[in-house]
C-alpha cells in the first residue's frame, strides 16, 4: 500500500538534487567564463590546475553556491585577527605559520614561516561536516595570491578537483609607483568594498594548535 508514495518521494528526492547539481555547474561554468585568465597571473600565484579568480569573482561564485562552495581563508591567525576575515569564508586554515619559536628570515624580511601538516585534514574534517568532498569547489585566499597558489597546488595534490586560488587575495597587491608606492592599495577584498569584518567567528577558526613539517 505504501509503495506508490515512497516511489513519489523517492522521485522528488532525485529532481531536488539534479536541481541543485544543474544549479552548481550553471554556477561554476558562468564562473569559469568570467574567471581571471591564466595568461595574465604572475608566476609565482599559478597554479597547476590553472583555475584563477578575483576577488570580486570569488564574492560572487561562494554567493551563487552558497554552501556548495566552501571558502577558506588560509592567512595565519595574527593576520585574520589583525586584519579581519571576509564574512562569507567557511574558515581560517592556516596554510603556514609562524612556529612559537620562530628564528628571524633574512631573505623573506619577517619571521620564518612553516608549512602547517595539519592543513590538509583539517580542510577535509570542516568539509566533510558540510556535506562536501573533494569532487566541490573550494576557494583558496591568502593576502595577495601566493600562497593560495602553493595552497591550491597542495589540494590539487590531494585529488580535490576544482579548486580557484584568489589572485588578488585580501589585502591585494602592492603599488609600484605614486603617492601610496609600496602600500597594497591596488586590487584585493579589501579594496574592491567587499564584506569583511575585524569582529571573528570562533566557530570558523582552526583553534587546535597547528604542527609544521
Amino acid at each position: 500500500m505504501n509503495a506508490r508514495p515512497d516511489r513519489r518521494a523517492s522521485q522528488r528526492m532525485r529532481v531536488r538534487r539534479w536541481i541543485v547539481a544543474t544549479c552548481a555547474t550553471l554556477a561554476l561554468a558562468h564562473t569559469q567564463a568570467q574567471a581571471v585568465e591564466a595568461t595574465v597571473v604572475p608566476v609565482i600565484k599559478q597554479t597547476t590546475a590553472g583555475r584563477y579568480l578575483d576577488a570580486r569573482e570569488a564574492y560572487a561564485l561562494k554567493q551563487k553556491m552558497g554552501t556548495k562552495a566552501f571558502f577558506v581563508d588560509v592567512r595565519t591567525r595574527y593576520e585574520v585577527a589583525y586584519l579581519g576575515m571576509p564574512t562569507v569564508a567557511d574558515a581560517n586554515i592556516a596554510y603556514v605559520e609562524h612556529p612559537d619559536d620562530a628564528p628571524w628570515d633574512d631573505k623573506a624580511g619577517r619571521f620564518k614561516l612553516e608549512v602547517n601538516s595539519d592543513f590538509g585534514p583539517e580542510l577535509a574534517r570542516r568539509m566533510a561536516a558540510k556535506g562536501l568532498g573533494k569532487g566541490d569547489v573550494v576557494i583558496v585566499m591568502c593576502r595577495s595570491g601566493d600562497r593560495s597558489a602553493r595552497a591550491a597546488n597542495l589540494l590539487s595534490q590531494l585529488g580535490y578537483a576544482s579548486v580557484f586560488s584568489v589572485v588578488d587575495g585580501f589585502e591585494g597587491d602592492v603599488a609600484t609607483s605614486g603617492p601610496r608606492q609600496g602600500q597594497r592599495v591596488v586590487n584585493g577584498w579589501k579594496n574592491a568594498d567587499l564584506p569583511w569584518s575585524y569582529k571573528l567567528d570562533k566557530e570558523r577558526m582552526t583553534m587546535t594548535r597547528l604542527s609544521s613539517e
